[in-house]
């Protein structure tokens, strides 16, 4: 099984960049999209349905044009969940879980705390995603949650970790509490496969930064350690540049 993450920062203007035949291309089982930043009707289903995805599940924020996650996928789930039955999280459309036997992926867009007013947010979310988790895997022991983490976990996920010690992203906090969520039971997909520098999914659309790839791993498919001795790959596809971030694909036996 083959498994896309991508944020796509705005699912419409990714369409408008060539985002069908780069999905053509790739051919993967199951896509999950965040920051789709818009609802189900105003979303080309039917050209994501020619290229085999009958199975199309939503979870739009009630805010117009924010947030919002997406899985796309070409068998049909046994179970599909909208949220975490967490209100405060649901009502920003940020989590979306699709089962497929004793398989489940979950799409998810953890809060950017760059805005100091929604910092505090980021933190009560990440708590309380982290005690989501832990009970979620004692009922579906065999979870990928793949998405925009909004966090750099190790120095090695940033292009400059000193002048960006205090920015959100890859603040001690945050970093600390990624160590707190894979000690609970997940590893990191990619790092599995790759332990080199400079493998990063973000980048500012300033200063031609991702032309010098100057960019931040936020995007990871943290997978529970059931499902780890099934990973047979974890990429970053840096190509793809419909969108701020790239897409990150994950392969499962």
């Amino acid at each position: 099984m083959k498994v896309v993450s991508y944020n796509v920062n705005g699912i419409r203007a990714a369409m408008n960049k060539g985002l069908i035949d780069w999905l053509s291309a790739v051919d993967a089982d199951v896509v999950c999209f965040q920051e789709i930043k818009a609802t189900e009707d105003q979303i080309d289903t039917e050209a994501l349905r020619a290229l085999g995805y009958a199975h199309q599940y939503y979870f739009s924020a009630e805010k117009k044009g924010y947030s919002g996650v997406a899985i796309l996928s070409k068998n049909a789930p046994d179970n599909v969940v909208f949220g975490t039955g967490i209100a405060y999280m649901d009502r920003e459309g940020r989590n979306l879980r699709a089962d497929f036997g004793a398989f489940s992926v979950m799409s998810m867009y953890l809060p950017s705390g760059t805005n100091t007013d929604r910092l505090d947010y980021k933190f009560t979310y990440m708590d309380d995603f982290l005690e989501y988790a832990k009970q979620l895997t004692r009922d579906r022991s065999k979870l990928l949650v793949v998405g925009d983490y909004n966090i750099c976990h190790e120095a090695i996920d940033i292009h400059d970790p000193i002048r960006n010690k205090n920015v959100s992203g890859f603040l001690p906090e945050e970093r600390a509490w990624m160590s707190r969520f894979l000690e609970s039971g997940f590893v990191d997909s990619f790092r599995v496969f790759n332990q080199d520098p400079h493998n990063y999914t973000w980048w500012s659309y300033r200063a031609n930064a991702r032309a010098n790839n100057k960019g931040w791993r936020l995007d990871y498919a943290m997978a529970s350690s059931d499902l780890a001795e099934h990973l047979k790959r974890s990429v970053i596809l840096s190509e793809a540049v419909h969108s701020d971030h790239c897409p990150i694909l994950t392969e499962l036996s």
